[in-house]
């Protein structure tokens, strides 16, 4: 009587190491590995490439002095120094050049006189520690080299807690973060990609209930309850709101586009590119030039101006930042809800069945 043969288990483990690993490591997996590590390669270039080596870059400067000829004269000397640190021009008095600085037209002022050896420079630290003290270097060096002192005025000086006029940059970033991360949990809890556009606008409306929440909270943490910086509460709040919403709307449009993938898309545009050009520990009249260009243009560098000029220059010169934010936010909404009605019709159009005979026409049928 013949025995029976035992069955292979068919649990067994996949023969080999190569098979192990194809079965522990997807391809999906894999190149998703080789985007985070090139997202990390990235983060590493665009830090050190932008604060590396600040050097100035055309800082506006006001001059003036009592004859217009002298100051006619030591702002062509100070435009022409070599690398071209300063953008320097000639204002009627200190009081122009005053408003000027509080206008964020320029970012200090050089006030001479003639009759004595001793000069006066203007700057405003609230717009930024570093480029208040490399004005004051490049000046100074001109002054030196004239046989002539230079006595340097803050008239507009950051807050006692707000240590080298950083906690604008610090708070953005914060809102930012909060941003991305409220579309990415969206996308986790629920699908990178809203099914339809009632779904859509249902993400939309959560993420701007969030960013109204966030956009108080961390007013409330930085100003009343930190001290860290001083302003508007309501303006900052409303700042807040729009950081929050756009960064979170820009998101959920690439989440849109490429599922999940689009979370680190969205890392690279807010984080990669945006925070090391936006202003924060380096404005933008120090850093290279890529990055001088595009920071005014990406939401960090946006809420970051905003936020100095509401917290020390009365909300001047916010308005280009907020209109920034504003086409972030609308682009972002717009991108979202196009995505699910392209998906949608996409998914409603007829498809042939597999092996039909394609159906051929006659005149007259």
């Amino acid at each position: 009587m013949t025995q029976p043969t035992d069955a292979p288990p068919t649990d067994a483990p996949p023969a080999g190491f190569l098979a192990e690993l194809k079965d522990a490591v997807t391809t999906r997996a894999a190149l998703l590995v080789l985007g985070v590590l090139a997202l990390q390669l990235a983060f590493i270039a665009s830090y050190v490439g932008a604060f590396h080596d600040p050097e100035p870059s055309e800082i506006p400067l006001a001059v003036t002095a009592p004859a217009a000829v002298a100051a006619a004269r030591s702002a062509e000397q100070l435009d022409a120094l070599p690398g071209k640190p300063l953008d320097a021009h000639t204002v009627q008095n200190e009081a122009a050049a005053r408003a000027q600085i509080g206008n964020r037209e320029v970012d200090g002022a050089l006030i001479i006189d003639p009759a004595g050896t001793t000069d006066r420079l203007l700057v405003a630290s609230g717009g930024g520690a570093s480029l208040s003290q490399a004005l004051a270097a490049v000046v100074s060096r001109v002054e030196q080299s004239q046989g002539r002192d230079l006595r340097i005025t803050d008239v507009v000086p950051a807050a006692p807690g707000d240590a080298r006029a950083l906690s604008a940059f610090y708070l953005v970033v914060g809102w930012c973060v909060g941003g991305y991360l409220c579309a990415a949990i969206l996308a986790i809890s629920a699908g990178a990609r809203p099914a339809n556009p009632h779904r859509a606008l249902i993400r939309l409306g959560v993420l701007l209930a969030y960013a109204v929440v966030a956009g108080l909270l961390g007013t409330v943490i930085a100003g009343p309850v930190l001290g860290a910086l001083p302003g508007s509460i309501t303006a900052l709040w409303g700042l807040g709101t729009l950081v929050v919403f756009s960064v979170g709307a820009i998101t959920l449009a690439f989440q849109g586009l490429a599922g999940v993938v689009g979370i680190g898309l969205a890392i690279l545009v807010v984080v990669v590119f945006g925070n090391p050009s936006a202003g924060g520990a380096y404005p933008y009249p120090l850093l290279p030039p890529f990055w001088k260009a595009i920071g005014p243009a990406l939401p960090p560098g946006a809420g970051t101006y905003a936020a100095r000029s509401i917290a020390y220059f009365r909300g001047n010169d916010a308005l280009g930042s907020f209109l920034v934010l504003a086409g972030w936010a609308v682009l972002g909404t717009v991108a979202t809800v196009a995505c699910t009605l392209w998906r949608r019709d996409r998914a409603a159009a007829p498809r042939p069945e597999r092996g039909a005979a394609p159906v051929e026409e006659h005149p007259g049928a």
